[in-house]
């Protein structure tokens, strides 16, 4: 289903003036967020040290760095050169306490143009993928960054400093909405492109063919991908809540067509009730975890209840 909807002029991130994760964060934002985490529900692999689960065990696992001893610790990873070097006591710690690896898939089409608000759904999507690259940097994990259009537009390998962070949201930037729309094939160079098992998050409107998503979808989880969906819908586009006569254009295609929302509500909630039911149940037969996102919603509120949803989860 190809859902049709009213243009809006596109506004650009809260802090223009600024640039990298200043121009979607606030610093009261930053600080609500900071001592979060992101947490994989399956096996990743890394190559730092971390606390999420890693395929690689046993004793061909390799050394990665030290960490100062502390409670919980096992003494027989204790590096007694070290300690007789600095007289303090570390420990070794290897591949397989890894860190995560986060890719975030953001959806740049000419419909993330939309907003009935403050913020276009682009925006706010973009200020979602600022937030959670700003959650996993803190983590000391590691992010990277996919804009999608018709095809991977941008694509930088992830890192684990707010510098790189930083840069990846520079791209973003200079980035906005597209005027064309194929998400499900950059979610399959996505696929074909990350080969050690990370998590995906997909900040997406969802707006396209539902098989080929589908498709797409699960060549992620094939690949053994964690995979969140981030569904961002606009209220307008939820309840059609418009209240005067108007004409509806097309982001996409520019095709228009006049019409009295209020006549058109009843039908159009039901058909797009549907369409979100059907997301969630291809998301839960592909074992995705998938979250409706209204941009109406405050953000910071948002992820720290996702994420503390999801910690509890991956326990």
């Amino acid at each position: 289903m190809k859902v049709k909807r009213q243009s809006a002029p596109a506004t650009g991130p809260p802090h223009p003036e600024k640039d990298g994760i200043a121009a979607y964060l606030n610093p009261a934002e930053m600080h609500s967020l900071g001592r979060l985490a992101l947490f994989s529900r399956s096996v990743v692999e890394g190559n730092l040290a971390g606390t999420h689960r890693s395929p690689l065990k046993g004793p061909s696992s390799e050394f990665a760095d030290h960490k100062a001893y502390g409670i919980g610790d096992d003494p027989r990873h204790i590096d007694w050169r070290v300690v007789a070097r600095t007289d303090k006591y570390f420990v070794k710690r290897f591949e397989d306490e890894t860190n995560l690896r986060v890719y975030l898939a953001l959806d740049r089409s000419a419909s993330m143009a939309f907003g009935s608000g403050e913020e276009t759904k682009y925006v706010y999507a973009s200020r979602l993928a600022a937030a959670l690259g700003y959650v996993t940097v803190k983590a000391r994990d590691s992010v990277g960054l996919f804009l999608c259009s018709d095809k991977v537009d941008v694509m930088a390998e992830a890192g684990n400093s707010l510098l790189h962070l930083n840069n990846l949201l520079k791209h973003v930037l200079r980035h906005g909405p597209a005027s064309t729309t194929h998400v499900a094939q950059a979610l399959h160079q996505l696929a074909s492109t990350v080969r050690r098992r990370g998590l995906i998050v997909v900040i997406s409107d969802l707006l396209e063919d539902e098989g080929e998503i589908r498709s797409a979808l699960a060549h992620l989880r094939k690949q053994n991908h964690d995979v969140i969906v981030l569904h961002v819908l606009d209220p307008a586009e939820i309840d059609l809540s418009f209240s005067r006569p108007c004409e509806f254009r097309d982001l996409e295609s520019g095709d228009r067509i006049p019409a009295n929302p209020r006549s058109l509500a009843p039908a159009y909630r039901d058909v797009f009730g549907k369409f979100l039911s059907r997301c969630r149940e291809q998301c839960a037969g592909l074992n995705i975890d998938y979250r409706l996102t209204r941009t109406d919603q405050p953000l910071d509120r948002f992820v720290r209840a996702y994420l503390d949803e999801r910690q509890r989860l991956a326990k």
